[in-house]
């Protein structure tokens, strides 16, 4: 047990001097990192939402408006399916009572209108065993030839999950395309969102999150006097929107614009923030995929010298004269913009949509004030245990208690240089299972001591106690840190936030432990017996 082979030294000795490595980062400022070479290590420790300020948030989809939105989605699909070839004449379309409902007017087109529209229930999916797959909708005939579309239970409970689905991927990407490190983006009970990011503008980060961002291009009807529309209501298949109040030309105006959008977000590939060369106001340039740019060539085409509005969210933040064919599929959207607002429209564009509107329930907004206040009282905590246990093996176990404090710095240096390299966040409760495995760390040390001094007493030379000490105590000590792992492994599955941060210190704490006290501090006694051939156990 005491012998170590020279490719043994090397080896420990490597890596413990990779985790010094690892650790450098964190040491440095940061405008020397990009001078770095690429092959060193660039990773620092990211510090979590308690150390160093940031934003919580937690929203909840908003049922209504989704419900909203799939109603008037609904009409418009009823409406296309009923006038197709042959047309089947109709009145009435429209939302009434939380469902879609139209009368057809001849009785003897009722059972090919039933057939129509049924396959617009929109089923959501195979059920487990195959059973018959969850519909999001329930057609219902009524008197007179009336024909009904209402939300089926288990269909709404299902859109909703995988809306929150969605809408986590989506809100991923914002605040990834925003450069925010380590954000918590999870799930809270059945339509919730919590979002945590470290550091940044919160006010920045809240208005990219909860923007719905769902960009649609309609053409503008000009035979239709918006205010007249305001007044009364609009022609089937038109709707009235608003401008933007921040327009300086016209603010508020009105617009008759078709219902059916020409095309939406999902045909942009790309979208970045820009200047205007004449006017060098800001603008958001986008580029549409193949499609949408075939699509967009051949209605700007049939549309010369008519308007098309592009709408944000309900509401119309331009609406320029097509003047000519558009058939490079991209083109410009201009408006009153400051920079940061063009630069935070690219991202959302970027990111895509929401796909129903997120409601914000609770923010908490930690200051820097305060992370600095819990860094201090970490580093505090930190150093005082490490005193006091480096003082207490020494005053107990002398020259192998040198060794057992060496050792501990050790694996602090490598629980730091692993964090660094996974790019953990490190929280409060993290800095807790870091001063927890400085401990554990020394009691394992102890174990080992307190059984050499046992073997000792048996009558044992001195090397051969401490070579029993080590191998006998390995067992004890491996059954006690995986006890330890399983444990952690609990509470990283299960729990979340700091509770996870806590259980990542300490799984690479336990995993250090083990390295420094069966490897590292083995080799330390090893090479001191191997030179002083000691007559007496110096504990």
């Amino acid at each position: 047990m005491l012998h170590f082979a020279r490719w043994q030294i090397v080896g420990i000795i490597g890596v413990i001097l990779l985790g010094v490595l690892a650790v450098v980062p964190n040491l440095v400022p940061k405008s020397w990192l990009d001078t770095w070479p690429s092959w060193l290590p660039h990773q620092r420790i990211v510090l979590g939402l308690d150390l160093q300020g940031g934003a919580y948030l937690l929203y909840q989809v908003d049922r209504d408006d989704y419900i909203e939105k799939r109603l008037r989605s609904m009409t418009g699909e009823v409406r296309n399916a009923l006038r197709s070839e042959p047309r089947i004449g109709y009145t009435g379309l429209g939302v009434v009572d939380g469902g879609v409902q139209v009368r057809i007017r001849d009785a003897s087109q009722l059972e090919e209108a039933r057939d129509r529209l049924s396959g617009l229930t929109n089923p959501l999916g195979q059920s487990l065993f195959g059973s018959p797959a969850v519909e999001e909708f329930a057609l219902t005939e009524g008197s007179d030839g009336l024909l009904r579309f209402t939300f089926t239970e288990e269909g709404l409970a299902q859109r909703i999950r995988s809306i929150v689905d969605q809408s986590i991927e989506v809100v991923r990407r914002r605040i990834d395309e925003l450069g925010t490190t380590e954000p918590s983006i999870q799930r809270e009970g059945e339509n919730r969102i919590l979002v945590e990011a470290p550091g940044g503008n919160p006010e920045q980060l809240k208005g990219l999150v909860g923007t719905t961002a769902q960009l649609t291009f309609h053409l503008v009807d000009t035979n239709v006097d918006p205010q007249q529309a305001l007044q009364t209501r609009p022609p089937a298949g038109s709707m009235v929107l608003m401008g933007s109040e921040d327009d300086p030309y016209d603010p508020g105006r009105a617009y008759v614009v078709e219902e059916s959008p020409l095309l939406t977000g999902e045909d942009l590939v790309d979208a970045q923030p820009g200047f205007q060369q004449q006017t060098n106001e800001p603008i958001v340039t986008f580029r549409l995929t193949t499609s949408g740019a075939r699509r967009f060539g051949e209605i700007t085409s049939q549309n010369v010298n008519r308007p098309f509005a592009i709408v944000l969210d309900d509401e119309v933040i331009s609406a320029p004269v097509i003047r000519e064919p558009i058939t490079g599929g991209s083109g410009q959207i201009s408006g009153s913009f400051s920079v940061q607002s063009a630069n935070d429209l690219a991202i959302l564009l970027r990111a895509g949509a929401l796909p129903a509107a997120l409601t914000l329930v609770e923010e908490r907004t930690v200051g820097p004030g305060l992370g600095a206040d819990s860094v201090a009282a970490g580093e505090t905590a930190s150093i005082v245990a490490a005193v006091l246990v480096a003082a207490s093996m020494i005053a107990v176990y002398g020259l192998f208690g040198f060794f057992a404090n060496v050792a501990l710095v050790t694996n602090v240096v490598l629980i730091l240089g692993l964090l660094s390299l996974l790019g953990a966040t490190l929280t409060l409760p993290g800095i807790a299972g870091i001063v927890l495995t400085m401990g554990m760390a020394v009691d394992a040390n102890v174990l080992i001591y307190e059984r050499i001094r046992e073997e000792g007493r048996a009558g044992r030379s001195p090397i051969l106690a401490i070579d029993a000490g080590f191998s006998r105590a390995f067992a004890t000590i491996l059954d006690a840190n995986v006890t330890t792992l399983i444990a952690a492994v609990i509470l990283f599955q299960l729990g979340s936030g700091p509770v996870r941060g806590f259980a990542v210190t300490l799984a690479i704490g336990i995993l250090t432990t083990v390295f420094t006290a069966f490897l590292f501090t083995r080799m330390m006694v090893a090479l001191w017996v191997r030179r002083r051939r000691p007559s007496a156990i110096p504990i």
